[in-house]
């Protein structure tokens, strides 16, 4: 979903890669979420609070809002044909891919195994290339409530559909979460540790 004249087919190369800069950026300043529906997985996961989780949600969409108006203003008067998607495939494509999103942030981002890495904002942002390649062309690929907001204020999806966006992808980044911490996947867990680290856990659970 691209206003003409703009990147075609790697367009979705693109947004992987300003995405995983913009992590890489703002990681440590405030954890890089640009993403409501990841704020909520975060804050499910116990890393943030609602005050917190508040303040993202608030810098999030007025920053899409903002991105919308430049946008428009960069692009003048581009014809533009808004996206109609079918609900149902739409829906499932938006929920599996935030679900992915999500799921990949709080493994490489917030799981202690994987504390201090180096990767984290290439799989994060490879996830988002991922999935604007696979549905893009049924949902948009959005993964991302203000995002939606982004392109609907564009007009590149009708406003009765943003629903989709809002539902599928706050449903997506629970689920996430919510077996993320089902799995205790915040842990130290044998497969994402050391050799050394791997012999200390097993030797923990067989004292004898």
């Amino acid at each position: 979903m691209v206003i003409t004249p703009g990147a075609g087919e790697l367009a979705p190369i693109a947004i992987g890669v300003v995405l995983t800069a913009l992590v890489f950026a703002g990681g440590h300043i405030s954890g890089a979420h640009y993403n409501p529906a990841v704020t909520l997985a975060v804050l499910i996961r116990g890393r943030t609070n609602v005050g917190e989780a508040a303040g993202y949600w608030v810098a999030q969409i007025v920053g899409a809002a903002l991105a919308a108006l430049a946008v428009g203003f960069l692009k003048g008067d581009a014809a533009i044909t808004p996206l109609v998607p079918a609900a149902g495939p739409a829906l499932l494509a938006e929920f599996l891919f935030t679900f992915a999103l999500a799921y990949v942030v709080l493994n490489v981002a917030t799981a202690k195994g994987n504390e201090g890495n180096s990767h984290y904002g290439l799989a994060i942002g490879f996830t988002v290339m991922a999935g604007a390649y696979a549905v893009g062309g049924i949902s948009g690929g959005a993964f991302n409530p203000a995002v939606a907001v982004g392109i609907t204020m564009l007009g590149l999806v009708g406003a009765s559909s943003i629903w989709i966006y809002l539902v599928a992808n706050l449903a997506g980044a629970a689920a996430a979460a919510l077996l993320f911490n089902a799995l205790e996947l915040g842990n130290d867990k044998p497969t994402a540790a050391t050799a050394a680290q791997q012999a200390g856990l097993r030797a923990q659970a067989d004292p004898s």
